[in-house]
């Protein structure tokens, strides 16, 4: 994309709706540098997030053109920020730390449970071949969807759907990444987990613990990392056929 079509596509995703408000710059600042900067070296690797590719990504994608306009300035604190719906965009530690997690490798195909604003979508297509995104709320992946192609994130295909059942039609993943938490971990997800496939996914109702699933030789071992607090991954809507 030619600098004039990426500053056009930019004014285009400005003034993309979202429930909460529209995805905004704030004006001063509309590159924010200096900020994505400030809270990859004081908020990530200050935490132990040393990956120099996942850095990088955290550095170029621009997590305030994925917030609402009210919470532009607000895009790159160290907390989540609503984004309409009931739904969040994780703060930028978490983002992090799920995409470390993955280990994700340039030829990777990845499938991603909760699109949201699009802003982890983005953030995978920058590390992998292909990222494959589910979002059960319509208006949320819709507007996502056409976020990601304006910003040209070509790499990044959002369906509306279930994500309990997964994209069986684009399996097997290299990787899946889920963005909110079921109360168990779905068996469709695991059996779409390709050999020496890896699965990073919130767990829980009330207490919840982030986990890493490795499928290898057809198991599948688990690994505690840490408590978490995710939105309820919401089951049982319909899939949309794209």
């Amino acid at each position: 994309m030619t600098r004039a079509g990426a500053v056009a596509a930019i004014m285009i995703v400005s003034a993309l709706a979202m429930p909460a408000g529209s995805c905004a710059q704030t004006g001063k600042n509309d590159d924010m540098t200096e900020e994505r900067n400030e809270m990859v070296r004081e908020q990530i690797q200050a935490r132990g997030i040393h990956d120099p590719r996942v850095l990088q990504a955290m550095r170029e994608v621009k997590r305030h053109l994925f917030v609402p306009a009210e919470s532009a300035e607000d895009a790159y604190e160290d907390y989540p920020l609503p984004i309409g719906e009931g739904q969040t965009i994780s703060q930028p530690y978490i983002v992090a730390l799920m995409t470390e997690l993955l280990e994700l490798k340039a030829e990777d195909r990845v499938l991603e449970i909760g699109t949201g604003s699009g802003y982890q979508g983005a953030i995978l297509s920058r590390l992998a071949r292909e990222v494959y995104s589910i979002e059960i709320v319509p208006s949320l992946g819709e507007t996502a969807r056409k976020r990601l192609d304006l910003l040209g994130y070509d790499n990044v295909q959002v369906k509306v759907g279930d994500g309990y059942q997964g994209w069986p039609e684009k399996a097997p993943f290299d990787a899946i990444i889920v963005t909110a938490a079921p109360p168990e971990i779905p068996q469709a997800l695991v059996e779409q987990l390709a050999e020496g496939g890896r699965m990073v996914v919130p767990v829980g109702t009330n207490y919840q613990e982030l986990m890493r699933l490795d499928k290898k030789d057809g198991r599948v071992t688990k690994r505690v990392i840490t408590a978490v607090r995710f939105v309820p991954m919401v089951k049982g809507k319909e899939a949309t056929k794209q």
